[in-house]
Order: structure tokens, then C-alpha cells, then sequence
């Protein structure tokens, strides 16, 4: 069974290391255990999996009446997890983060069901944190996490990405190809995650017209939520500034940036350490214990990015994207250095921890 989800930096590896398994072992029988009304519970029968939903969701930062329903909201998933266990009877349990994943946990560890979970980010999740007394094993994408999870307990494995992200080295052709864009000059890919960001697209927009005088080609993905407001904010749209909702063919998009410019969630950083690409990240501020820029600062102190603060971007975001650009051997640094921290293994490593806990 593998639990967890709300955001595509939680779905996407639990997927990657769903297949995995399946690669390695023959038969084997996986079920999903999401949030009702999450992305994941769209988004894993879309891989292929069967998911069921638990009725949870995190306490609100702010006073909400939604928070007096908080230990109901405990007690129901708890039950039905533990139904879950006595059902499915699982050989192991892996949560990857997200609401679902604790009440799941908690069960199979108290019916001594081998469990592992996995840490995308530099700094430890509330739910994660949680159950690390628990469970068996953790896998974690850095070094230095003992001082959130029990040393003896870890494996650094690196986050798990989409096998279709691995480019090779005769991509470039049909990528240009397939965005109808020029080989000969320079592109800038701009993602905000798989949800979108605000104020990226904030400051993209405010910028749109110096990008579209500099000659250099810009696959700008807004997310699907701000698409077609982005669209229509444009009041003077060119032919070198590819306005996208999401681009589901995400090797093609790398294979043609020669800088990016990203969120620092962790399965984007996975992604940029597996494509090596020098990139700018924009950490969001809006996320728990500001753990963004904690990702970001893991690359930045090896020398592996460039960061710039979000409420330092729309002085410095696009005059930055402009100078690493041009600047050869700064990019050739931070890609050598980036694609040293990569875990291409990382969906096998952690399918690996988990048939060693079943034997």
C-alpha cells in the first residue's frame, strides 16, 4: 500500500515508485491511499493505480471553523485505515508525505506491518516527522536530515522522477520541433510547479515585454488555474513567448531550455539534478516552514543554482534569467554541479529498501 498525496511533489514519486515495483517483482498488487477531493485521487487512476480516499485534510494556519472537525476528520481515516490493513493485508506500507499517509502509517505500524516512508524535501514534513518514530525505514533525497529523523532509520535515496524526464542525447530535434521553436537561439523555460504560480506569473507578465525584445525564445508554463487569466492579460502576444497551461511532455521542454527558471519544490529540484540544467529557483513563500528555500539553499550552497528571493523577483528575476543566459561557463558550473546531486536510481533504490523490509 502506498499513502500520501495533495500536491504533484507527493503523487508523482509515490507513482514512480509504484512502477518500480512493478518492474521488479512479478504481480505484485499495489493500492493506493489518498485525500478525498486531492489530485491524487485523479491523478494515480490516471497512472494505472487503484486509490481509495480517506476523509482528511490539515489544520488550518488560521482560526477556521473547518478545525472543529479536525479530530472527527482523525478518527474516521484512523478507523478506515485500519480496515484498510485488515482487507488488503499489505507485506508493506510506504507513506511519501501528505495527510492520508499518517493515519495509514500509524495503523500498519500498530499491526506491525513492515512500513517505510519517504522525505521529498530538505526539511522534514509535519506528518513525516509524526510517524518517523514508527516506522521502519526513511528514505531521504539529502544528507543532514538526522537532525529530523533517527539516524539509524535513514537511506539517502534521492527523489523518485518520471522515467520520461531522462534526456537523450538525440531529443533536441523533435523537441525544437515539437514547440515550433528556432534551434539556433536560446530558450528560457519558466514552471511553477505542478499547480501553478502567482507571483512568478506576476512577475513574468510585468516583464513579458523586455523577454519579447530579447530575442530569446520563453516556454512559459502558468499552470492550468492561471492559464487563461495570463492569456488574457497579454495584451501583445509574440510569436517567441510559448504561453502553456502544462506541458505533459516535460522532456521536450528541458531538452530545449538553456535556463530555467522553477519553484524549489522537491520534485522539480529531482527533475532539474536529473536533466542538469542551470536553473534560477523562486522558492514560494507560501509554503510550510518555508522549506522551499531550505531546498533551494541545499543547491545553492554546492554551487548547483541560483536563487533569488520571491519578493526580491520583480526587481531581479529577469535580469538574472538575461545574465546566466549569456554566461557559458557560469551555466556549465551549475549543471556539472547539479547533475552531481542527481539519484537517477531513485525509484529502485527505494523499491529496493522496501523488499528488504518484506524479506
Amino acid at each position: 500500500m502506498i499513502s500520501g498525496g495533495g500536491t504533484g511533489g507527493h503523487i508523482y514519486p509515490a507513482i514512480s515508485i509504484a512502477q518500480a515495483l512493478q518492474d521488479m517483482v512479478q504481480d505484485v498488487e499495489i493500492l493506493f491511499v489518498g485525500a478525498q477531493g486531492k489530485m491524487e485521487m485523479k491523478k494515480v487512476p490516471e497512472a494505472g493505480f487503484q486509490i481509495v480516499g480517506l476523509w482528511i485534510s490539515g489544520i488550518q494556519r488560521s482560526l477556521s471553523a473547518q478545525n472543529l472537525m479536525f479530530p472527527f476528520k482523525v478518527m474516521s481515516s484512523l478507523f478506515k485505515a485500519f480496515g484498510l490493513i485488515r482487507s488488503f493485508k499489505p507485506h508493506a506500507v510506504i507513506g511519501v508525505g501528505g495527510y492520508a499517509s499518517g493515519p495509514l502509517l500509524y495503523a500498519a505500524s500498530a499491526k506491525k506491518v513492515p512500513t517505510l516512508i519517504q522525505e521529498q524535501n530538505s526539511y522534514a514534513g509535519l506528518t513525516n516527522k509524526w510517524l518517523a518514530g514508527r516506522v521502519d525505514k526513511i528514505c531521504v533525497a539529502h544528507g543532514g536530515m538526522e537532525k529530523y529523523f533517527p539516524a539509524e532509520k535513514l537511506v539517502v535515496t534521492g527523489n523518485p522522477v518520471r522515467k520520461t524526464i531522462l534526456l537523450k542525447p538525440d531529443l533536441k530535434p523533435s523537441a525544437y520541433e515539437f514547440f515550433g521553436l528556432d534551434s539556433s537561439k536560446k530558450t528560457i523555460l519558466i514552471v511553477g510547479g505542478s499547480l501553478g504560480a502567482r507571483s512568478i506569473n506576476e512577475f513574468i507578465l510585468a516583464g513579458y515585454d523586455r523577454l519579447a525584445a530579447s530575442g530569446y525564445q520563453v516556454i512559459w508554463q502558468t499552470g492550468g488555474y492561471y492559464f487563461e487569466e495570463m492569456k488574457r492579460r497579454v495584451t501583445n502576444p509574440t510569436t517567441n513567448i510559448l504561453l502553456k497551461d502544462f506541458v505533459r511532455e516535460m522532456q521536450y521542454a528541458y531538452a530545449v531550455a538553456d535556463v530555467v527558471i522553477s519553484r524549489a519544490g522537491a520534485l522539480s529540484i529531482a527533475e532539474l539534478m536529473l536533466t542538469g540544467k542551470p536553473s534560477i529557483l523562486v522558492p514560494s513563500p507560501n509554503v510550510a516552514e518555508d522549506h522551499q528555500t531550505i531546498n533551494a539553499m541545499a543547491l545553492v550552497e554546492r554551487d548547483a543554482a541560483v536563487l533569488v528571493k520571491d519578493n526580491e523577483a520583480a526587481e531581479k528575476l529577469i535580469d538574472t534569467a538575461f545574465e546566466l543566459i549569456e554566461d557559458e561557463d557560469r551555466k556549465r558550473i551549475l549543471s556539472e554541479n547539479i547533475k552531481r546531486m542527481s539519484h537517477p536510481n531513485s525509484a529502485k533504490d527505494i523499491a529496493n529498501e522496501i523488499l528488504k523490509l518484506i524479506a
